[in-house]
């Protein structure tokens, strides 16, 4: 094990338990499995991440561990990762601390592992820039989509993003070439606030020839990943990779699409969140747009043309005019989300599955769509299980702001 000093990065505190110890064993962890495992959560909040990280080290794992940590549970880089972070100018923030972003991630803890390997919480978040993770994610909208886009999609992106950015919203996107680069310049250029989210380690810049592009959103902005130090970008961890860039933001917009074009793996994921799927739709003789319009076509995402439509979706409530009529919670919701609070009582709970029955939809997504109703303020659950709330009430501001609370 390399025995290293261990700088600050490593000594911020937090409550119960020794901060080097637990920072460690979360550092630890994250190198042995690289990427999302649902069943070394399970155990994390079983145990504790101390105990979690011994088990690991002594191969005392239930069966579904034993072969995702097989590989790499001898190797104990922890203190040597926590210095390059801080040689970077960068820092790994763990669920320990305050600046995790817990009520965004809360979704994907809902998710059934059963349905996709990759539908779990990150272990801790590897971060180069100064502002915090949670601050930044408060108002956020992803904007992905084609890496060879055309100067229609160039276009619409510098637009839609650069509008985002400067009423304040903070711009989440892939760092790829096309569409997702053309976001972060946008927000750039408006003086705004970006976010990269990568597939590799925080000190391999990819693709290579955005080396200058990261600097840059580092130095105003985050760059975010889940993947120690040192790790390589493959084609797996940009799926899962997906998932987080769908989690830190209100919604998801792609400005085109080919038929088998990955921005429409980030909409799956919203959509599994809960949250806004938005397509631009473009010339209907261009190939580049043919996933947007497929999407919009079978009800995956809604046709949006400006950063005014995105808000609509994906932005908080607004206050009302004097003597205007305060627009209900209920007024914006999803298909999925309609569907879920219409199975409610208003009296009496009912569980999940019950709901899942009665709805069609998939049990995962019937428990994301619960925890964006229960941040809206719509619903709320108890021993028996869910429930709608009267709207009358329940302020979903002030239940949002609750939930910030709660979850930090």
């Amino acid at each position: 094990m390399y025995r290293g000093r261990v700088g600050a990065a490593a000594r911020r505190s937090v409550p119960g338990g020794d901060v080097d110890q637990r920072r460690l064993a979360w550092v630890y962890l994250s190198r042995v499995v690289e990427g999302p495992c649902a069943a070394l959560s399970a155990l994390i909040e079983s145990v504790g991440v101390v105990e979690a990280a011994r088990a690991v080290r002594e191969c005392a794992l239930p069966e579904v561990l034993r072969g995702p940590t097989e590989l790499r549970r001898e190797v104990d880089m922890a203190e040597r990762d926590l210095v390059q972070m801080e040689r970077l100018g960068g820092r790994v923030v763990t669920p320990d601390d305050e600046e995790w972003p817990a009520w965004r991630l809360l979704g994907l803890g809902q998710l059934d592992p059963g349905q996709d390997a990759d539908a779990a919480v990150p272990l801790v978040l590897w971060v180069r820039g100064r502002p915090s993770l949670s601050e930044c994610t408060d108002r956020a909208v992803a904007v992905v989509g084609a890496r060879c886009s055309t100067g229609y999609g160039n276009h619409a992106t510098g637009e839609i993003a650069g509008e985002l950015a400067a009423r304040g919203w903070t711009v989440v996107s892939g760092a790829a070439f096309g569409i997702d680069g053309m976001a972060h310049r946008a927000a750039l250029a408006v003086g705004g606030m970006t976010i990269a989210v990568l597939a590799c380690g925080p000190d391999r810049p990819y693709p290579v020839q955005h080396d200058h592009l990261l600097a840059e959103i580092a130095d105003t902005g985050l760059v975010v990943t889940e993947y120690p130090p040192g790790t390589s970008a493959r084609k797996h961890y940009f799926l899962a990779r997906n998932r987080l860039i769908a989690a830190l933001a209100d919604g998801v917009v792609v400005v085109e699409a080919g038929v088998r074009s990955g921005a429409r793996n980030t909409v799956k994921w919203c959509r599994r969140l809960g949250r806004p799927a938005m397509a631009v739709p473009g010339p209907i003789t261009s190939a580049a747009s043919v996933g947007c319009h497929r999407m919009i076509r079978e009800g995956e995402a809604f046709i949006v043309t400006r950063a005014e439509d995105i808000l609509d979706e994906a932005g908080p409530l607004r206050l009302s005019l004097p003597g205007a009529v305060p627009p209900s919670p209920e007024d914006n919701l999803s298909r999925d989300e309609a569907l879920v609070l219409a199975a409610l009582p208003r009296t009496g709970s009912r569980l999940p599955r019950a709901v899942a029955a009665d709805t069609g939809l998939p049990l995962p997504a019937v428990r994301a769509t619960l925890s964006a109703l229960e941040i809206a303020g719509l619903v709320a659950c108890d021993g028996d299980g869910w429930y709608r709330l009267n709207s009358h009430a329940t302020s979903a501001t002030a239940a949002i702001a609750a939930a910030h609370e709660r979850h930090r």
